[in-house]
């Protein structure tokens, strides 16, 4: 469902929400979060936005979610579940293989990052969007990425590497540059397809030549 699709009057959305269940409600309008959240930012977006989007009226929003700031917490517990699953399922491609596990995750990353639409890492978009640092959404991001660098040195480590906690940074900020140009140079860009290539490079270079083949 995209963020530009058209919307029903609302008449009979009304209508509709009325008769909707609480667990229903709910996955309604995490739902419209999330399209409306990542494609166009959370402070841009207003509770009416998500309610009209969801079909559900905005007395079941604040009873499924106390706060928008509640709201968004939820959607980022649910970005950073589909985030892992797209790791853990890139790495589930070859197991057994840290390194070559490693390099599926660029070579389908760089994919991800070159379709139509694609609006990057939606932890590096919230954390521009709230500049405090101590705030709930900040820390739940710093939390995201911490997980994926400790995942990152877990398999460096057991790919043999001679400081898998230099390559796994290495490859983080690989990863978040992967994320500034899909949306500075745009989705499937020469610097995205240049990823998967500068990955190997590394890979191999830190484990003695045992270079990941994808």
């Amino acid at each position: 469902m995209s963020h530009s699709e058209t919307h029903k009057p609302a008449g009979p959305r009304r209508a509709r929400s009325a008769q909707t269940a609480g667990p229903q409600a709910q996955q309604h309008l995490l739902r419209a979060a999330d399209e409306l959240f990542y494609h166009e930012g959370v402070r841009m977006v207003g509770v009416d936005a998500v309610v009209e989007r969801a079909g559900v009226n905005k007395m079941s929003l604040y009873r499924q979610f106390s706060s928008k700031d509640e709201l968004v917490m939820a959607y980022l517990e649910r970005k950073d579940e589909q985030f892992f699953g797209y790791v853990e399922r890139s790495f589930a491609k070859h197991p057994g293989e840290p390194a070559k596990q490693l390099q599926q995750y660029f070579d389908d990353l760089a994919v991800r990052a070159s379709i139509e639409g694609y609006r990057g890492c939606p932890f590096v978009n919230v954390s521009v969007e709230f500049p405090d640092a101590a705030h709930p959404a900040r820390q739940f991001v710093f939390r995201n990425k911490e997980r994926l660098l400790a995942r990152l040195t877990e398999l460096a480590t057991g790919a043999g590497a001679d400081d898998p906690v230099a390559l796994a940074n290495a490859l983080g900020l690989l990863i978040e540059g992967v994320y500034a140009a899909s949306q500075t140079y745009g989705p499937g860009c020469g610097p995205i397809l240049a990823a998967p290539k500068v990955a190997a490079q590394l890979i191999a270079a830190a484990c003695g030549g045992a270079a990941a083949t994808g």
